[in-house]
């Protein structure tokens, strides 16, 4: 059964949302007719279905989407994928979506989270008020577009305008607190609808992890209305998981301690909850961090790695030790090979040019099987030869890319890891 079912009004905007989920190791196909709607419900983890209702009337729109909603059949977490800029007919589907779900579970207490910032897109909500790049919709093209012009900027307006349920907002100061200020400013809304603010992918998560609380504590049956991320930051917080089970972690093995590199570690903090334990680069010690990555994996993490922590007599300027480096990298290549041998990582990461040579004799590699390029500088393929051939494996150089590169290249090895783990499992013979 899929594992989530999001319904969308147009190709591009389903195709890219599918593959959201896919980073987080969910299989996702998209479809559009009921027929293949019905072939491939009960085959995927994440079942993307385009309505193509965007231009249509509200009416017709409805009609489509609960055509849409009832063929597929139950799914832990619904989602209405939206426009990011809202045009359409978002207010009459997602009532189609609610009305299904009400039809068919009238006991369930359903409640919906309206959060269509997408931050990596420059679409953001602040005050209720929908921006593109900061400026709020009815400044933009959208307000002019020939098929679907938007005419309101505020959020609930814009449902409001063809929704039947009542509406409320969440601002950004409340969201800005975390989940339990969210978990209780929910609580405390009657609104069906809620729409919550948000300008980064940090906020799409606090308002995700306050969400999944409720739905276990309150018994809410959540319906997300976004234009991708934050239903993906819900379903990661609700714990959805491949049908075939959870394809095995990812472990990361980084050196660097520039600024650009601990910005690129904190951003997987934040989009994949990756979590790392610290190397003292004064005294290494590969047993303390190996502990600490077992905890981690315990604990259910799907990203985890070993990073060097700052030494501060460097970061005061005294001269560098220079037998410091060969025992850093000692102890990082060590931790890489007990990790791999004990945690059985689906793929591993490694930023550095000198760390992934270390890692890679380590593991009794051959060499590395290059398949292909995540970004400039940034490979992902393979090791060749040893007891760890096959082993998915990325390689970063440590000052190489933005903000999100690391993020990046794990999610690659997370996505090329479900589809090694799973295989080919949509034949339609």
């Amino acid at each position: 059964m899929a594992q989530v079912l999001v319904i969308a009004d147009d190709l591009t905007g389903s195709n890219a949302t599918g593959a959201l989920y896919a980073r987080l190791g969910l299989r996702a196909v998209t479809v559009g007719a009921l027929t293949q709607v019905e072939r491939y419900a009960d085959r995927v983890d994440v079942l993307v279905i385009n309505t193509a209702s965007r231009h249509w009337s509200p009416d017709r729109a409805h009609a489509a989407v609960r055509a849409a909603a009832e063929t597929a059949g139950d799914a832990p977490l619904i989602v209405k994928r939206v426009d990011t800029t809202l045009r359409g007919n978002p207010g009459s589907e997602l009532d189609a979506v609610v009305d299904v779900l009400a039809a068919r579970e009238p006991a369930a207490r359903i409640r919906t989270l309206a959060v269509p910032a997408f931050p990596d897109a420059g679409r953001s909500t602040v005050g209720g008020l929908h921006l593109v790049d900061g400026v709020p919709l009815t400044r933009t093209a959208v307000a002019r577009d020939p098929f679907d012009p938007v005419r309101h900027s505020r959020v609930a307006a814009v449902l409001g305008a063809q929704s039947r349920r009542s509406t409320g907002e969440l601002a950004l100061d409340v969201v800005e607190r975390g989940p339990d200020a969210v978990a209780a400013a929910l609580r405390a809304s009657p609104a069906e609808t809620v729409v919550c603010d948000a300008t980064e992918n940090a906020h799409l998560r606090t308002v995700a992890a306050a969400a999944a609380r409720l739905a276990v504590e309150d018994r809410i049956r959540w319906v997300a209305l976004d234009s991708g991320p934050f239903g993906a930051a819900l379903a990661g917080e609700l714990g959805l998981r491949p049908e075939g089970g959870a394809p095995a972690p990812i472990l990361a093995v980084v050196g660097s301690v520039t600024d650009r590199t601990r910005t690129q570690l904190a951003r997987t903090e934040t989009a994949l909850g990756a979590r790392w334990a610290e190397l003292d680069p004064a005294a290494p010690d590969p047993g303390a961090v190996l502990a600490e990555l077992r905890a981690a994996a315990g604990e259910g993490a799907t990203v985890l790695g070993v990073r060097v922590a700052p030494d501060p007599l460097t970061t005061a300027g005294s001269a560098p030790d220079p037998g410091a480096a060969a025992r850093i990298l000692h102890a990082l290549a060590e931790i890489a090979r007990r990790a791999v041998v004990e945690l059985c990582p689906g793929g591993l990461y490694a930023s550095g040019g000198d760390v992934a040579t270390a890692v890679t004799s380590a593991l009794g590699a051959d060499g590395f099987a290059i398949e292909t390029e995540v970004l400039p500088l940034a490979i992902a393929g393979h090791l060749v030869g040893g007891t760890h051939d096959g082993l998915l494996f990325a390689t970063k150089g440590g000052l190489i890319g933005g903000p999100d590169a690391a993020r990046d290249c794990l999610e690659h090895l997370r996505a090329a890891c479900t589809r090694h783990t799973l295989g080919p499992t949509l034949s339609t013979t």
